[in-house]
């Protein structure tokens, strides 16, 4: 009886502790697949696909969602568009190939060049698709040869007329345009050959874009204006280990252009991007502001690698619109480039559309820090005569350039621990020829 009392509060306090039932397991069902060849699509690669394809797409949208297979092969399509709940995989050694007749991509409401317009759409689209995705290890080819071509012979045309050309006049289609999405997702796929730019991200936020290889050919036919990432109105960007070689700017920040570009509801600041553990080849800049851009802050590329002749961070300072740039951070980069930075007035398709106004750029807070680069000029810090300049440092820097003199008429530029062909560098005057200039292509 004794022992019966002594035990009688332990077992009291077992019985007062809350009841713990084992919550069940649950786990989250992978996305349905949807595999386009059992939808109608075919090998034939001289056979259009895409209302197969669209099909299928539109199948995985009526389910709920699911994912669109591409599985190994080469598959011919025109504009596809990807609806809510649905995404798109290419299996090894898939291929999804694009038109090169623009028939096979409607005209409509889009967005191009800092512009709320009609254009034709890209190979790849979504609109308003959250959790959209793109996963390889397959390729989304443009085949963008017979643009490229049109575009050279329209512009050699209007040359030996003695007139100018806008990339707009040649009708190409881009890569992927993703328009008004939150939380996407572009991973390990290989995106080649656009007619136009590559991939254009609009109004989205959450982005990540990782282990891509992005190219296009600068030999034997150029391929023009096929910028690698083009981040427009856009928030909270990741491009993480991607190889990017394109005839034309790598990642670029866009959001629009003209006198009143700030006033107008579509346009925007693009903020928090980051661009990391990435290798550029030939681009024409690996990092550009502009050439319609309105606001750009809290931008940082880091450990990354450069091989080429053109700048490594471009500012291209437009007369006709208001830029502001800054909080820009280039850190831990390595290799080979034309400039560390250039800042140069951007006039090519100048338009000031009547207005009286004088707009004028603003660029502050810009860093570069542990940068050790072979270069044909350190920099050239020369924008329009009302662009207002503050704080751009460099610090930890070793550059070894073709030419030792640069230009720069900013005084508030400063240099801490940065050599120049093996000399400590303390300031820079408005001195030297500019060895690579920046000229529009």
């Amino acid at each position: 009886m004794k022992v019966l009392l002594a035990l009688l509060p332990i077992v009291l306090t077992a019985f007062s502790l809350p009841f713990r039932a084992e919550s069940p397991r649950t786990e989250v069902a992978a996305p349905k697949e949807y595999v386009i060849t059992q939808f109608g699509a075919g090998t034939d690669s001289t056979q259009l696909n895409t209302q197969a394809i669209q099909r299928t797409i539109d199948k995985a949208n009526a389910d709920g969602g699911g994912t669109v297979v591409i599985p190994k092969g080469v598959f011919l399509s025109g504009a596809l568009f990807f609806k809510p709940n649905t995404q798109l995989r290419l299996q090894q050694g898939a291929k999804l190939k694009g038109s090169d007749r623009i028939a096979d991509y409607p005209l409509g409401p889009s967005r191009m060049e800092g512009q709320k317009l009609d254009y034709y759409a890209a190979l790849v689209n979504a609109y308003q698709v959250n959790n959209f995705r793109i996963t390889g290890p397959g390729t989304i080819d443009g085949n963008g040869l017979r643009f490229w071509k049109s575009f050279w012979a329209h512009r050699d045309s209007m040359q030996k007329l003695g007139k100018s050309s806008t990339n707009l006049e040649v009708h190409r289609p881009r890569l992927l345009f993703i328009w008004g999405c939150n939380n996407v997702a572009i991973e390990k796929v290989k995106l080649h050959n656009a007619g136009f730019w590559t991939t254009h991200l609009y109004q989205c936020n959450n982005v990540l874009i990782e282990g891509c290889d992005i190219r296009s050919p600068f030999r034997p036919v150029k391929a023009p204006s096929t910028d690698a990432v083009d981040i427009d109105v856009c928030k909270k960007v990741t491009i993480r280990n991607c190889y990017i070689s394109v005839n034309d700017d790598g990642v670029v920040m866009k959001g629009g252009k003209g006198p009143n570009a700030q006033n107008l509801p579509e346009n925007g600041p693009i903020e928090d991007v980051l661009v990391e553990n990435c290798t550029f080849g030939e681009v024409h800049a690996a990092m550009t502001c502009g050439s319609e851009c309105i606001n750009a802050n809290r931008i940082t590329m880091r450990n990354c690698k450069v091989e080429n002749d053109r700048p490594l961070l471009l500012f291209k300072m437009r007369p006709d619109t208001y830029q502001v740039y800054e909080n820009i951070t280039i850190e831990n980069v390595t290799g080979r480039c034309g400039t560390i930075v250039t800042l140069s007035p951007w006039t090519q398709f100048f338009d000031m559309a009547g207005s009286t106004k004088k707009p004028f750029g603003t660029i502050r807070n810009i860093t570069i820090s542990n940068v050790k680069v072979k270069c044909k000029q350190f920099a050239v810090l020369n924008g329009n005569p009302t662009d207002k300049v503050d704080n751009i440092t460099f610090k930890n820097v070793d550059a070894t350039a073709e030419t030792v003199a640069f230009p720069n008429k900013y005084p508030e530029v400063k240099f801490k621990d940065v050599t120049l062909n093996g000399t400590p560098l303390k300031a820079a005057k408005a001195e030297g020829p500019v060895v690579n200039p920046l000229k529009p292509d």
